[in-house]
């Protein structure tokens, strides 16, 4: 699962694309690679962007991204450490001020080397100023040697960007077991750094760059009153397989322009992230190298924010959890082989937490799942993963509606029209849609929500064929 520091321990892509230059050159020493920054139109020329999620809430969507927020600029370039293709692979997320930073992890204890650096890195240091995200190697299971790659490309990006080696963090995404492609990514940082921009296209070219098996980009960005002054949160994740609470395969970046102290942002970023990024699931593994980042630079001018429980604490909470659940769901409706979207709702639990637990137990049925990719309305797979969550409540108060179609009421099966219900998930997956389930197990006052997506036969031959 997702860690927190402090806490708790806290359409398919495009066959073509614009021409860029290649690597070339075979010794060590003779090794170069031509990058190249890449627009946000270019960007789309990739993949296109994942479809808006965003809850209801006081605040309004907003261009921009990880570039929203007042003083981050961001870039996405192809720096030539993909196995294939020439799609963006290096990505930056640069803020003009000591940014109060937080950090959530995965919890797989095979953790990659990046992950290791991060929390070390956080662990001394309440700020930070640049998070560096490379896709194609996931430098997990590599040793001292990536470790030391990490220190190396850290080092390298803190002295081109005139700040120190602890402000820098970095995400990295890819197969398991392979090393950072170094000498592509160090040759490729200055034009990464030239490239940075306060723009909508950086930001676009940023959540590109760190896509792997995903077919679309995620970004999102909001702008809402926090006391009272305008505070924008923005964000960007990657992630399509290798998806299931305590976190997934992937990878987030949150910005803010919020000023709150060091131990708030962090309480606040792990209670978001429990909300959202352990809320998702696609197929039951947990990565290497899940990591959110999550940084507030604190230059709206709003009032300091040094209590959750504080009116604009709560304030900046609503907004952080919106922005995540709105990846999140962006993650799942993308997963890999998916043909649609699931929303699990349970309400009636004894509390928030119990109720979250039983709709990851329902999300992560491969049951269920299979069952609405054969749009097959089967109450009894979703009764019973609701049962086996380890969450204690009366059978005979279960209630469970597919849409606004009750299947179950009482603990007893309802008469219900098969076709209709059939239809309903026959539309969710032509349409790329959203599949309700909703759950009822008491008189409690505890909601929860959990996010998934259905499991069809591309699932199994994208992942047969990972590697080759």
């Amino acid at each position: 699962m997702y860690q927190a520091l402090h806490y708790a321990s806290m359409a398919p892509p495009a066959q073509s694309g614009p021409k860029l230059w290649s690597l070339f050159g075979s010794s060590r020493k003779e090794f170069k690679v031509h990058a190249v920054s890449v627009t946000g139109a270019e960007a789309s020329d990739y993949i296109p962007k994942a479809p808006i999620f965003l809850p209801e809430g006081p605040w309004k969507e907003v261009p921009g991204g990880v570039t929203a927020a007042e003083g981050f600029k961001a870039a996405g370039i192809y720096g030539g450490l993909r196995a294939k293709g020439k799609k963006p692979d290096l990505a930056l997320v640069a803020c003009d001020v000591d940014a109060i930073s937080a950090g959530v992890f995965t919890t797989n204890m095979v953790a990659a080397a990046p992950v290791l650096y991060c929390k070390k890195t956080l662990d001394i240091s309440e700020r930070a100023r640049a998070v560096l995200i490379n896709a194609g190697q996931a430098n997990a299971a590599t040793g001292d040697a990536g470790y030391e790659d990490v220190i190396e490309c850290a080092n390298s990006l803190a002295k081109l960007l005139q700040m120190r080696p602890e402000e820098v963090l970095i995400e990295s995404t890819g197969v398991i077991g392979h090393r950072i492609k170094k000498d592509a990514l160090l040759n490729s940082l200055p034009k990464l750094v030239n490239s940075l921009s306060s723009s909508t296209e950086g930001a676009d070219s940023a959540a590109v760059a760190i896509t792997t098996t995903d077919l679309v980009s995620k970004s999102v960005a909001i702008e809402s009153q926090v006391g009272a002054r305008t505070v924008r949160v923005g964000g960007m994740a990657k992630g399509s397989g290798m998806i299931h609470p305590n976190m997934a395969t992937m990878l987030g970046v949150i910005t803010t322009d919020a000023l709150v102290t060091s131990d708030v942002w962090r309480t606040m970023v792990q209670a978001a992230v429990d909300r959202s990024f352990n809320q998702i699931t696609v197929d039951g593994d947990t990565s290497t190298n899940d990591t959110v980042i999550a940084l507030a630079s604190g230059l709206s001018g709003s009032t300091l924010i040094a209590s959750l429980n504080s009116h604009e604490g709560m304030q900046l909470q609503a907004c952080l959890d919106g922005v995540m659940q709105s990846l999140a769901k962006s993650i799942a409706w993308d997963g890999e082989g998916a043909t649609c979207l699931i929303e699990v709702t349970v309400i009636g639990a004894d509390s928030e937490a119990e109720a979250a637990k039983i709709a990851r137990s329902v999300a992560s049925s491969q049951l269920v799942k299979a069952a609405v990719y054969g749009r097959d309305p089967n109450w009894g797979r979703i009764a019973a993963a609701a049962g086996y969550a380890g969450i204690p409540f009366h059978q005979n108060k279960l209630r469970v509606l597919l849409g606004n179609i009750l299947l179950m009421d009482g603990g007893e099966p309802q008469p219900f029209d098969r076709a209709v219900a059939s239809n309903y998930l026959k539309k969710a997956g032509e349409t790329r849609g959203t599949v309700g389930i909703h759950i009822s197990v008491g008189d409690g006052l505890g909601r929860g929500q959990a996010w998934g997506c259905d499991l069809s036969y591309e699932y199994v031959r994208i992942n047969a064929e990972y590697t080759t």
